[in-house]
């Protein structure tokens, strides 16, 4: 199964924000008890690579990549830490080459249609449609992906997506899969509020099962 099938069948990817490396692995196996088997975890702290390699080592059942990637540097110290995908807010070409020359699956934003272009120069067919409901929602994104219909792009929105609306975006043929930073927000990571966290990833993954 390549990777791409593999968001699909996930259909929800929780996105992350993880200041205590301790809190990695619970986090990732309370995620898995909830139905959640894709994270992506930003790269907005010092300690977001070492509880990546804690979440590969110790729960390698989850599918485990990397956001926020802005540089060079970030894509080839994932692909060595073991991210599985990396994902950028926007379209760096400088960051598309390096994603390529690694072998690193890379999933850029996309909001304009020279966006995709961009992504698709460098190979990338599976796009981070950011930020989603601010600049637009689906009918932005069916308005921009229109011209490339024939090449089969897919997209992740993630930006003001929740409970009450992810069932609208997955049931869209665009869409393979949806990102959402709700389901675990950076204080119940860091207070260890598992329950919490467990219950939101159970609706989720029950909504998008209903699809």
């Amino acid at each position: 199964m390549n990777l791409q099938q593999k968001f699909t069948d996930a259909k929800v990817i929780a996105v992350l924000t993880i200041d205590c490396v301790e809190n990695a692995v619970p986090l990732a196996r309370t995620l898995l008890e909830g139905g959640i088997c894709a994270m992506e975890l930003t790269l907005r702290t010092p300690q977001a690579m070492d509880c990546l390699v804690r979440i590969v080592n110790e729960v390698p059942e989850m599918l485990a990549g990397v956001g926020t990637v802005l540089r060079p540097d970030q894509v080839r110290l994932a692909k060595a830490k073991g991210a599985a995908f990396a994902v950028s807010p926007g379209t760096n070409r400088s960051v598309l080459a390096e994603a390529r020359q690694a072998g690193l699956f890379f999933a850029p934003g996309i909001m304009t249609p020279s966006d995709i272009e961009a992504a698709l120069e460098y190979d990338c067919t599976l796009m981070k449609y950011f930020p989603a409901e601010t600049s637009g929602g689906l009918a932005h994104l069916r308005n921009i992906a229109a011209p490339y219909g024939y090449l089969k792009p897919k997209f992740i929105p993630l930006g003001g997506i929740n409970e009450t609306n992810l069932k609208g975006y997955l049931a869209d043929p665009l869409i393979a899969a949806v990102g959402g930073s709700w389901i675990a927000k950076p204080e119940e990571i860091r207070n260890a509020d598992w329950n919490t966290i467990l219950n939101r990833a159970r609706t989720a993954s029950r909504l998008a099962a209903e699809v």
